[in-house]
Parts: structure tokens; C-alpha cells; sequence
């Protein structure tokens, strides 16, 4: 019996299931990998296969030794390197296709860049669809890197944590979709990380900004910032922040 080949839809349908999924659970009793295999009319272990080829092409895997299969195809490789090198392009349209594999939306309910010329009256809309297909896979990715736990603090508590951009979303638009742009933090640590009281320096340790120190009297303040000082990052199972990116927040916006 011939086996069936893996569709460039498919194939980005089972990255973007990939990067939404804790290490622990790229398995075929995952609801998520038999939704996603019977909307491919596959088996949940041939999704499961494929997840785990991509978690041997992850450097944040090949860096904790955990290889996961060695038969990664070509094409596995090639949409790899397709999202490393174009992230919000890779992001946008892995969205499009386990939305319409697994029937959140029907097919050319969200349309791309191009496409925008043929509709000039509605870019605005397409633009801002666009921009929730973005946001949904960062924060679907950096919260799953992190176990949606905080970086900086251990909290372990979903709706108290964020998937923090760390080139702001307005600086640069090529990294808003990227992963390796992401933190996951807690509401509190999150908004100083945004404001530059909290940054993270070559060494993956926290640094706090002096403003900080002058805050006296401040329980919260020591315990949530000064007793964080020097702490190192909780370490994400994949897509480690990007050293540029840090260096960026350090010079930029850490005050």
C-alpha cells in the first residue's frame, strides 16, 4: 500500500497544532491530534509521528537532547525554515488551515496580502483579522513554550498570564508572530516588562530598574521585583527568547 504524502496545508496545519502544544502531550491520545487527524482523515498516530518530526528540527529540543524522530522529511524541513525566516507569513496561513481543518472557519473566510488588492474596500477588515490570526498563534505558542507559567515569577495560573511581545508589537513587524519575540508573564511582570522597570540581561537573568528601589515601604514591590533580582528566566521547553530581542527591550525600553 503507497503512503499518502503530506499536503503543504496539512504539513502546516500539524506545525501550527506543533507549536500550540506542550512537549508532554505531541501524542495520539491528545483530543487536539485526533481532531486535527480527523479533520485530515489521517490516523492520530500519523499526526503524532509528524509533531514529533517536527520537534527533532527544534533547536530548543536538539539543546535538551530530545531528538523525537529522525525521519523528518524535506518538506517537514522546508516549513521549518519557511517560518524561522518568515514568521508572520508561516503564522497567518498555519492559522487559515487547522481553522479550516478542523472547521472553525470555513475555507476563504480570512484571505492574505495577496489578495488585500482585489478588496480595497474591506482592507481594513481583512487587516484586522489578520492581526487576531497573528495574536492567536503568538499567545497560543509562548504560553505552551512556557507551560503558561510565569517566566519570572513560577505563577502557574492561566488567566493571570500573558504571552508578552518583547520587541514591542509596534516596533517591528516581522517579529510580532515570532515566539522567540515572546515571554510568557505573569499580569504584574508583564506590564513592568512593558514599561521597562523589569528587563533580562545576556545571561538570561532578570535585572529591575532602579526606579524600583526607590519605592519604599512596598511588600509587593520587594517580593514580586527586588527579591527577583538576579533570578534566572524559567527556561521555555521551545522557541528560546532571541538574544537581539532581549538587547533590543535592554536598550530601549529597560529605563
Amino acid at each position: 500500500m503507497s503512503v499518502r504524502s503530506w499536503g503543504r496545508d496539512e504539513l502546516l496545519a500539524a506545525f501550527n497544532l506543533y507549536c500550540r502544544t506542550p512537549f508532554g502531550r505531541l501524542h495520539r491520545l491528545n483530543p487536539d491530534v485526533i481532531a486535527l487527524a480527523r479533520g485530515l482523515g489521517r490516523t492520530p498516530s500519523a499526526v503524532a509521528m509528524k509533531l514529533c518530526n517536527f520537534a527533532s528540527l527544534d533547536p530548543a529540543q536538539q539543546e535538551r537532547q530530545v531528538s523525537g524522530l529522525r525521519n523528518a522529511s524535506r518538506a517537514d524541513r522546508e516549513v521549518w525554515e519557511e517560518f524561522s525566516a518568515h514568521p508572520e507569513s508561516v503564522a497567518v496561513e498555519s492559522q487559515e488551515c487547522i481553522q479550516r481543518v478542523v472547521g472553525a472557519l470555513p475555507p476563504g473566510a480570512i484571505i492574505g496580502d495577496d489578495q488585500l488588492a482585489a478588496v480595497p474596500e474591506r482592507t481594513e477588515a481583512v487587516r484586522e483579522a489578520k492581526v487576531r490570526l497573528v495574536q492567536g498563534f503568538f499567545r497560543a505558542a509562548v504560553l505552551a513554550s512556557y507551560g503558561s507559567e510565569c517566566a519570572m515569577c513560577d505563577l502557574s495560573m492561566p488567566d493571570l498570564v500573558n504571552a508578552s511581545h518583547i520587541v514591542p508589537w509596534r516596533v517591528d513587524s516581522q517579529r510580532r508572530a515570532d515566539p522567540r519575540n515572546g515571554l510568557a508573564l505573569c499580569v504584574l511582570h508583564d506590564r513592568a516588562f512593558d514599561r521597562g522597570l523589569v528587563a533580562v540581561d545576556e545571561t538570561l537573568r532578570i535585572v529591575v530598574s532602579s526606579r524600583l528601589r526607590v519605592v519604599e515601604g512596598s511588600t509587593v514591590c520587594q517580593v514580586a521585583f527586588l527579591s527577583r533580582e538576579g533570578a534566572t528566566l524559567r527556561p521555555p521547553t521551545r522557541f528560546a527568547p532571541d538574544q537581539s530581542a532581549l538587547a533590543y527591550h535592554r536598550e530601549h525600553v529597560f529605563r
